[in-house]
């Protein structure tokens, strides 16, 4: 295990996350077999008062759980420094099986503990409470799946061997690399900006036509394109090098941490995407399409500026 004050504060909150969740946990688990709202007794009164302290856990959970997620990658960050190859949280990444699969887990339960969220702020505002049982049940769904992240995270940590050499971000994302990601490079640019942004085009229109559906599986796929297309394409023009299609190197200062408010726009942008067909609100429509529109206009913004700069394309 390499230990570093980063890591051992994630794994410290990473305990402190678990004792309390657990404690959700087990009033979630009480509260959906027992949830009553037209019962007086004693029970249903108790379960009442157990729902505040269940929420406030939870809610508190994610408001740690989202700004440790960039102190997360801050820590993979520095750990490269001591890893031999290392030149970027890439090779940390990828120094154990576990990375990604943590990096999986990380980003899918931020979805998850948001739509928690957003459930709990509309049920608690209702008098009647009406979602107490689902959404006390939706988490114990999410307890098991922010479990394994914990364990994976441990896993991880504890498989990083400082003595053995890992590969670097330019042989993990290059043609040349044996991986699936080096197949990517094979795909024309031509086609990648065109399901781009004809993406983001499907999109619009279903914003414009408020149809929740759609616009709920276009953000899904617009998760996955934006990506490849971050990697293979709009990245490059970023690090205004052709060969260089690193997804960490734009988190760090040299590129004034440019990649904090590109992924952080993608997430948000896609996140009240995939909420809305299950509250069809309009707010969340438009706090998803602006972000969506500011991370195209970002993204986009790196090429034609660099076309301008210098007259040619990479």
């Amino acid at each position: 295990m390499i230990l570093v004050p980063e890591v051992l504060t994630i794994l410290i909150l990473n305990g402190i996350f678990l004792v309390f969740s657990t404690i959700a946990f087990v009033i979630s688990l009480r509260i959906y077999k027992n949830w009553d709202r037209k019962s007086s007794t004693n029970l249903q009164y108790n379960l009442e008062k157990q729902s505040v302290l269940a929420g406030t856990i939870i809610k508190y959970i994610f408001l740690v759980k989202l700004p440790l997620f960039l102190f997360f990658i801050f820590t993979l960050d520095k750990i490269s420094n001591v890893l031999i190859g290392a030149m970027c949280a890439a090779g940390v990444v990828d120094a154990t099986s576990y990375g990604i699969y943590l990096f999986i887990f990380k980003i899918l339960n931020l979805y998850l503990f948001g739509f928690w969220l957003v459930l709990n702020n509309i049920d608690i505002q209702n008098e009647n409470l009406p979602y107490t049982k689902v959404k006390f049940g939706f988490f114990c769904v999410v307890y098991f799946l922010f479990l394994a992240e914990i364990i994976i995270e441990i896993l991880m940590f504890s498989s990083i061997d400082p003595s053995i050499m890992v590969s670097c971000c330019g042989a993990l994302y290059s043609s040349t690399s044996t991986s699936y990601i080096s197949s990517l490079f094979t795909i024309s640019p031509v086609v990648i900006l065109s399901i781009f942004y004809v993406n983001v085009l499907a999109l619009g229109l279903s914003y414009y036509f408020k149809h929740s559906f759609s616009y709920a599986i276009f953000a899904l796929l617009f998760i996955i394109i934006s990506i490849i297309s971050l990697i293979s394409w709009f990245g490059t023009y970023i690090y205004e090098l052709p060969t260089h299609h690193c997804p960490f190197c734009f988190l760090q200062k040299d590129y004034y941490y440019i990649g904090y408010l590109i992924y952080f726009t993608l997430f948000t942008g896609t996140f009240f995407a995939l909420i809305t067909p299950f509250f069809n609100k309009k707010r969340y429509f438009d706090i998803s399409i602006f972000f969506i529109i500011f991370y195209t206009l970002i993204v986009s913004g790196y090429p034609v500026v660099y076309y301008i700069k210098n007259g040619v394309w990479l």
